[in-house]
């Protein structure tokens, strides 16, 4: 999977279609050398690519504006990608997302599907964020941490993360000539997260720190993903011949497999359960399930089946899991024990408020 930034499709005059063709290129090469390789895209631009196309003086605040532009910019955006695959006989399709798509699991799985048939057909799926439909409750916040759902989605053997920058560095290199760049990387912890910087570019919304828990979600799924400089000539290629270019994020092994892939990266868990020390220790260090008793605090409105996040009482996430209940019947047992839950709802599903099956721990995804 190759996931492209605003800072690389974009230039002072818009949507930089040299920069596309020459991407097109490399992909198209790495193909006909690699039958077997099937390449999705994770392309930005949209928005950018709208403002410019209006002429706008500045990237739009609202999100009304921010949409009205992504609609104007998407039909540009592809009709480039197009243009650029069309002369290689290669057929592009467009799939545009909200993270609601993903956060259920069975248009979770219709997503997938939809991938693998376009791959299977030959076809190299352009993706990204429905910027046109979308608001913050149902953002993924950008497109890196759209590039690692979906590698995770469709079981990636690798992301490669183009910006506008070397890797990932030791300190801000815009800010520090010394910068020492990383050049390879299995962990992302609290240490490395320091090194990086939440600031956007001027065309784009994620900085480096967004890039790093992009990396964190395709570790927990066993994906390597490489940051690399998207402007630098012939990138894609020297990549795939073993060139060391940019940050390579190694997993030691994969963390999660199946409905655990989607439970770990799911990008808005329905609500919040507070936990007390009993339970996240039973959670944390005796691979238990949750079981009512130990829940003492519910926040948010869910179903039945739906993701919620574990805390402990400072407010740490301890996990992520399936509730067999759902929120204002937790809100009824919570504190109580198992034996209880039938006399107080009026039945019983389960012991279990989440079942260990159904559960993640945040600590084993970073």
């Amino acid at each position: 999977m190759i996931k492209v930034g605003s800072a690389v499709l974009t230039d002072e005059k818009g949507l930089n279609r040299v920069m596309i063709h020459r991407l097109s290129d490399q992909i198209a090469e790495l193909r006909e050398r690699n039958s077997g390789i099937e390449v999705l895209v994770v392309s930005s631009g949209a928005v950018a690519s709208g403002v410019r196309k209006v002429g706008l003086a500045e990237r739009p605040r609202s999100i009304p504006q921010k949409q009205a532009a992504a609609a104007v910019g998407q039909g540009v955006l592809l009709e480039a990608w197009e243009a650029a695959f069309d002369k290689y006989d290669l057929l592009v399709a467009q799939v545009l997302l909200t993270s609601e798509d993903l956060a259920h699991r069975h248009r979770y799985l219709n997503a997938r599907n939809t991938l693998q048939t376009l791959l299977s057909w030959g076809i190299l799926p352009i993706i990204n964020e429905n910027d046109t439909v979308v608001v913050e409750e149902i953002k993924f916040g950008d497109n890196d941490q759209l590039s690692a759902l979906i590698a995770g989605l469709v079981g990636a053997d690798l992301v490669v993360n183009l910006t506008d920058i070397e890797g990932l560095y030791d300190c801000d290199p815009r800010l520090n000539a010394s910068a020492n760049l990383i050049p390879s990387v299995s962990r992302v912890d609290a240490k490395l997260l320091a090194c990086a910087t939440p600031a956007p570019g001027a065309v784009g919304t994620g900085g480096m720190f967004s890039k790093l828990n992009a990396a964190r979600k395709c570790l927990a799924s066993g994906i390597p993903m490489v940051i690399a400089p998207g402007k630098q000539r012939d990138v894609l290629l020297r990549l795939f011949s073993g060139e060391s270019i940019g940050t390579l994020f190694v997993p030691k092994e994969r963390a999660y497999q199946g409905k655990k892939v989607w439970l770990a990266n799911l990008p808005k868990p329905a609500g919040d359960l507070t936990l007390d020390e009993g339970a996240v220790t039973a959670l944390q260090k005796r691979g238990r399930s949750l079981l009512p008793i130990g829940i003492r605090e519910v926040r948010g409105t869910f179903g039945v089946g739906a993701p919620v996040r574990c805390m402990d009482k400072e407010g740490n996430i301890i996990g992520i899991g399936l509730t067999n209940y759902k929120s204002s019947e937790i809100e009824d047992i919570k504190g109580r024990h198992s034996e209880e839950i039938e006399q107080l709802i009026g039945y019983k599903h389960s012991d279990e408020v989440i079942h260990r099956n159904n559960f993640v721990l945040f600590g084993e995804t970073v």
